[in-house]
């Protein structure tokens, strides 16, 4: 432990490059499923939310994603497009939009999830369980406190 005290630049340089390199890795395993739907990144992490968090508000979802309406409406038009997503008034408030996944978008975060979880679930199986523990302890830390907040 006492070696963490002491990490040096570059080695701190090179857990943020495993950092961009895991992510870059586990975005690219879904890459395939998102292009033969015409799709990107930012489409991918609405339908990861939306399927999370089934009815979804359009302001949770912009505090989530820390995204403009602009972006975010973008995304969801492409969405809407394709029939990936549908919305649902709130029936106290008539203002508030819920989001949904349709039958087709349940199927396309079936497949990108299914690419994504080989990785994740490989990683895990090869590791012993205080690895995977730490790990999850770990990056909560790296997030920033008020974006923990948001997803948990």
């Amino acid at each position: 432990m006492k070696k963490l005290l002491y990490l040096k630049d570059h080695q701190l340089k090179e857990y943020i490059e495993k950092i961009f390199n895991g992510y870059r890795e586990t975005v690219a395993d879904a890459k395939k499923v998102l292009d033969k739907h015409a799709l990107g990144t930012a489409h991918n992490k609405v339908i990861h939310l939306i399927s999370l968090y089934e009815g979804i508000t359009i302001s949770s979802l912009l505090r989530k994603l820390k995204v403009t309406k602009q972006s975010l409406n973008r995304v969801l038009n492409d969405l809407i497009e394709i029939k990936a997503i549908e919305f649902k008034r709130d029936e106290i408030d008539t203002r508030v939009k819920h989001v949904y996944l349709t039958e087709e978008g349940k199927k396309i975060f079936d497949e990108i999830f299914s690419a994504q979880k080989k990785r994740i679930y490989d990683a895990f199986l090869s590791s012993d369980s205080n690895d995977v523990i730490s790990f999850d302890k770990v990056l909560k830390k790296i997030i920033n406190e008020k974006t923990l907040k948001l997803i948990y």
